[in-house]
C-alpha cells in the first residue's frame, strides 16, 4: 500500500514528498509555496487533460463509424473532407517560423548520434552520459563492422590481423575526414604541432600538414610529441590518441593507441518507453537519477572483469589550441529528459477529490525541480554541466494534434511560473509518432511556439497510430509490407521538410528513429547513412559502440547540406500520407498470416514477459529466428495492434491465436533458459499461465478496446498486480 502525505490539497506519496522536498530544500525554495503551486497546476490544468483524452475518444468514435459505412480503401477527397469535418485535420497554417532561444549546439547546430535510455538504470544512464566520446578501435574490433570470419575471427585472445584491419579503417577516415597535403596518414610516423599547425612526418623522412589546416585545433601534451591530436570536421571532433607504450601503440609507427570520436552529441533520459515505471516508488528513483545527472551526483558501484569501481559521469576535456589557448570540450552527452504523454494517470499523487493525477503532469513538475541544480540562477558549481545555454530540454511522446502541443506548452509555463523561471527555460521535443501530429505537424510545431529544440519520427509507434486510428477500415497489411506503403515514406519526408521550412535550422533537431538490431553493426554502417541523407541532425541508436559508428556517417554526409538540397514535396503529399495500408486480394495468403501471426506473438511475449516479471522496459529480445532486436512499448504497440486489427476483421480468430501463444512460449522461455529470475511463461508446471502471459493475451484480445492502441493501461496493471504477489510472497 501507498503511504501518502498531505501536502495544499494533495495526498502524496512519501517518496515523492521526500524526492521534491529534499530538493526543493537545495534550493531554498519555500516548501510550503511549492506545494500550494503544484495543487494550482494539478487542479487548473487535470480538467483540461481529461478534456483532450476525450477529444480523442470522440475523433476515434467518429472515424470507426466512417469506415463501418465505408469499408475499404476509401476514396481520398471523401475520406479528407471528413476527417476536416470532424476537427481531426486542421487548416494548414501559412507560415510557421519558431525561434527558440538559448539552445546548446549539440541540439542547433551540430548533427550526430542520440541515444535512448532508461533512466531508471543508473548504470545505462550513466554509459550514455559518457557515450559523447567513444573509441573507434574498440567500436570496429568487438563488433561485425569489421568481418568476423576467417582470419580476422575475433578469437579469446588478441587477433594481431583483426586488430590491423581496425587500424587501417581508422587511418582510412582520417584520410577521408582531415587528409594531408600529400601521402596519406597509414604513413604518419610523428605527429606535431609547429607554430600552430599540424605536421605529419612520413615514411622516407617526407613532412605534410593537413589540407585544411584549420581542421586542426587542438591538442594534449607537448607540442613537439603530443599525447593527443584534436581534429575538426562537420562540427564534430575526433581525437588522434599517441601512446608509444600503449599496446596499439607500441606497435603503430606513428604511437597511435586510438582514435576518439565525438560520438552521441544528446541523449533522452527517458521516463516513458523503454522503462516500467507504475508506482511511486519507480517514479521517485527515475526522479532522483534525473536529479543526480543534473547534479552530477549520481554514481554507480561497477564490477567488471573482477574489479570494482565507481562509474560516474565523466569532466570536461582540455586541450591547447593552436594559439596556446586553453580549449575545453564537454565530456558527456546533452541530456533530454522524456516525460509521459497525456493519457496515464498516476496514484504517486492525488488530487482534492482522491482521483489520481496525469502522470505528464507530476513528471513536468518534478523533472524540471530536478533540473534546477543546472540553471545558473540556482546550481553554483553545477550549473551548466547540462546546459551551458541555460535551458531544460523535454521530449513530450504521443501527443495527438497541435491542441494537445499547446497544452504541453501551457504546462511547461506554468512549471517555469512555480520555480520563477523565464518563459521559454524549458525547451519541448515533440515526437512525430501519431497520425493526427503528422498530418497537422506545422500546426503542431506553431503551437509549440519557440519551445520548440525537436522534433522526431518513430515508424513503430506511428504504424501502430495508423492502423487503430483505421481498426474499422479493413484488415491490415503485414508490418514488412506496411514498410513498403508510400505513405511511410512521405511520413519521414513531410517530418523533414516541415521541420526545415518551419525554420528549426540553427534552432532545433530534426531526428530520425532507432536501429533496432544493436548487434549488426555492418548492416547499420551500410544503411543508417540514409538519415543522415534525408537531412536530419541526428538518429537514435541502441548503444555507445554504435554511437560511435553512426557518428562516421556524420563526416560522410553534411546533414544540413543533405537538408538544403531535399527535393521539395509533392503537392499531394497529405493525401499520401493519409493512404491506409490495408490488405488487397491475395495479400493475406494461409501461409502469409501463419508465419505473421507467429512472429508478432513471439515479440509481443518475449518482450512482456520481462516488462510484467522483471520490470525492464527496453531490453534486446531474440525474434523467433534468434536474432536479438531492440524491443520497447513502441514494437508491442504495433504487434498488440496488427494482430488485434485481423482478430477484429476474422483474419485470424482466437483459438488460432492461443495456440500461437502457448506454442511461442515454450520457445521463449528457451531463449531466456541462461537468466536465473526468469519466469516461465506458462508456469513450472507448463500448463497454469502466469500474469505475463495474460499480459500478452490481452495485449492482442482488447488491443481493438485500448485507447489509441497503447499498451501502457494494461502494462501497468499487470505490472503492479505482479508486483503485489512480490511483495504478498
Amino acid at each position: 500500500m501507498t503511504s501518502y502525505v498531505s501536502r495544499a490539497n494533495l495526498q502524496v506519496a512519501q517518496q515523492i514528498a521526500d524526492f521534491a522536498e529534499a530538493t526543493a530544500a537545495q534550493h531554498a525554495i519555500d516548501v510550503d509555496q511549492f506545494w500550494q503551486g503544484v495543487n494550482e497546476i494539478v487542479h487548473d490544468l487535470a480538467p483540461q487533460n481529461a478534456a483532450l483524452l476525450a477529444e480523442r475518444d470522440r475523433l476515434q468514435a467518429e472515424i470507426d463509424a466512417w469506415h463501418r459505412e465505408h469499408p475499404g480503401n476509401p476514396d481520398p477527397a471523401a475520406y479528407r473532407a471528413f476527417l476536416e469535418s470532424i476537427g481531426y485535420l486542421r487548416p494548414e497554417p501559412s507560415a510557421v517560423s519558431i525561434s527558440t532561444e538559448n539552445v546548446d549546439p549539440e541540439i542547433a547546430t551540430l548533427a550526430g548520434p542520440q541515444l535512448v535510455v532508461p533512466v531508471l538504470n543508473a548504470r545505462f544512464a550513466l554509459n550514455a552520459v559518457n557515450a559523447r566520446w567513444g573509441s573507434l578501435y574498440d567500436a570496429l574490433y568487438g563488433t561485425d563492422a569489421i568481418s568476423q570470419e576467417g582470419d580476422l575471427a575475433p578469437g579469446s585472445s588478441y587477433n594481431a590481423a583483426r586488430g590491423a584491419k581496425v587500424i587501417e579503417r581508422g587511418r582510412e577516415l582520417l584520410d577521408q575526414v582531415v587528409p594531408l597535403e600529400q601521402g596519406s596518414h597509414a604513413q604518419a610516423t610523428l605527429y606535431a604541432v609547429e607554430d600552430g599547425q599540424l605536421v605529419v612526418s612520413l615514411h622516407g623522412g617526407g613532412r605534410s600538414r593537413l589540407a585544411n589546416p584549420a581542421a586542426f585545433v587542438g591538442y594534449r601534451g607537448e607540442a613537439s610529441n603530443p599525447s593527443g591530436v584534436l581534429v575538426e570536421h562537420n562540427g564534430l571532433h575526433i581525437e588522434i590518441v599517441v601512446d608509444a607504450n600503449g599496446s596499439i601503440g607500441a606497435t603503430d609507427d606513428a604511437g597511435v593507441q586510438d582514435l576518439f570520436i565525438e560520438s552521441a552529441l544528446t541523449t533522452i533520459m527517458d521516463l516513458e518507453d523503454s522503462i516500467a515505471a507504475v508506482d511511486a516508488d519507480d517514479k521517485a528513483l527515475g526522479y532522483s537519477n534525473w536529479r543526480g545527472l543534473m547534479d552530477g551526483t549520481l554514481q554507480e558501484s561497477v564490477t567488471k572483469n573482477g574489479k570494482t569501481f565507481t562509474r560516474q559521469a565523466h569532466p570536461d576535456r582540455e586541450y591547447t589550441a593552436p594559439d596556446g589557448s586553453q580549449l575545453v570540450l564537454p565530456g558527456r552527452s546533452t541530456l533530454f529528459v522524456r516525460n509521459v504523454g497525456h493519457l496515464m494517470r498516476t496514484d504517486a499523487m492525488l488530487d482534492q477529490h482522491g482521483e489520481w493525477v496525469p502522470e505528464g503532469i507530476l513528471d513536468a513538475i518534478m523533472t524540471v525541480l530536478g533540473s534546477l541544480a543546472d540553471l545558473p540562477q540556482f546550481g553554483g558549481a553545477a550549473a551548466g554541466r547540462n546546459s551551458r545555454a541555460g535551458s531544460i530540454y523535454i521530449v513530450k511522446p504521443k501527443m495527438h494534434g497541435p491542441d494537445e502541443v499547446a497544452f504541453a506548452s501551457e504546462l511547461f509555463g506554468r512549471v517555469e511560473a512555480l520555480y520563477g523561471l523565464p518563459t521559454n527555460t524549458v525547451k519541448m521535443g515533440i515526437m512525430d509518432e501519431e497520425r493526427r501530429t503528422s498530418a497537422n505537424l506545422a500546426a503542431c510545431i506553431a503551437a509549440g511556439g519557440d519551445r520548440v529544440v525537436f522534433i522526431n519520427t518513430g515508424f513503430l509507434d506511428r504504424t501502430g497510430d495508423e492502423i487503430h486510428t483505421s481498426m474499422q477500415a479493413g484488415p491490415m497489411l503485414p508490418k514488412g509490407a506496411i514498410r513498403q506503403r508510400p505513405w511511410l515514406g512521405i511520413y519521414e519526408d513531410r517530418n523533414v521538410a516541415i521541420g526545415g521550412a518551419a525554420g528549426l535550422d540553427g534552432h532545433a533537431q530534426i531526428g530520425k528513429g532507432m536501429w533496432a538490431m544493436p548487434d549488426l553493426m555492418h548492416a547499420m554502417l551500410e544503411q543508417k547513412i540514409g538519415h543522415v541523407r534525408s537531412g536530419a541532425s541526428t538518429a537514435w541508436v541502441p548503444s555507445p559502440t554504435a554511437a560511435t559508428l553512426h557518428a562516421l556517417h556524420y563526416h560522410q554526409v553534411d546533414a544540413f547540406a543533405a537538408r538544403r538540397e531535399l527535393a521539395p514535396l509533392p503537392a499531394d503529399s497529405l493525401t499520401t500520407l493519409l493512404d491506409i495500408p490495408l490488405a488487397g486480394d491475395g495479400d493475406l495468403t494461409p501461409e502469409v498470416v501463419a508465419t505473421e501471426l507467429d512472429n508478432n506473438v513471439q515479440s509481443i511475449l518475449g518482450y512482456v514477459v520481462r516488462w510484467i516479471d522483471q520490470g525492464v522496459g527496453c531490453s534486446k529480445v531474440p525474434d523467433i529466428h534468434d536474432v536479438a532486436l531492440m524491443e520497447d512499448r513502441a514494437t508491442l504497440r504495433i504487434s498488440a495492434q496488427l494482430l488485434a486489427n485481423w482478430l477484429a476483421h476474422g483474419v485470424i480468430d482466437e483459438e488460432q491465436l492461443d495456440e500461437s501463444l502457448r506454442r511461442l512460449s515454450v520457445v521463449v522461455d528457451r531463449q531466456n533458459a541462461d537468466d536465473a529470475s526468469y519466469e516461465q511463461l506458462l508456469g513450472a508446471d507448463g500448463g497454469t499461465p502466469g500474469i505475463a502471459f495474460e499480459a500478452a493475451r490481452r495485449m492482442i484480445v482488447e488491443g481493438a478496446a485500448q485507447p489509441n492502441g497503447y499498451t501502457e493501461p494494461l502494462l501497468h496493471e499487470l505490472r503492479r498486480e505482479k508486483k503485489a504477489a512480490f511483495a504478498a510472497a
